[in-house]
């Protein structure tokens, strides 16, 4: 059992989760629900970037890795050449090394393995939306 710590409002912050799988992010929503974040999701990469064309208020997205169509690293190279400023936190069961460079490598702000902990999760968004 996870010990209590501060849940920030994040009232009129949105961020965009990019998975999927369902239950994943049916996971991720309720981890972020007491936070009062806005929470959109894509279920590829090609989705997301569509997503923060249509959605400037986005603020930072929770980028999967693996998704069907456009990957997540590939879609992380897109938003961040068009979009430098947009926080981009990788969520990936692939603990291994290469993953987290070319994630690096593209331009993801931080790095966070499943399954998630809400504690990490509200430590690591917090960096970017406090």
């Amino acid at each position: 059992m996870e010990k209590e710590f501060f849940i920030p409002d994040w009232s009129g912050k949105t961020i965009l989760v990019a998975e999927d799988v369902d239950s994943n992010y049916m996971v991720l929503s309720a981890l972020l629900r007491k936070t009062k974040v806005s929470v959109l999701r894509a279920t590829n990469g090609q989705e997301a970037l569509e997503m923060i064309q249509q959605h400037p208020q986005i603020i930072a997205i929770l980028m999967d890795i693996s998704m069907p169509g456009m990957d997540g690293i590939e879609a992380t190279r897109l938003i961040k050449e068009n979009f430098p400023d947009k926080v981009i936190i990788v969520q990936t069961a692939h603990a291994r090394d290469m993953y987290r460079d070319k994630m690096n490598a593209e331009g993801c702000n931080d790095y966070l393995l499943k399954p998630l902990r809400q504690k990490m999760l509200i430590e690591t968004l917090s960096k970017y939306l406090s």
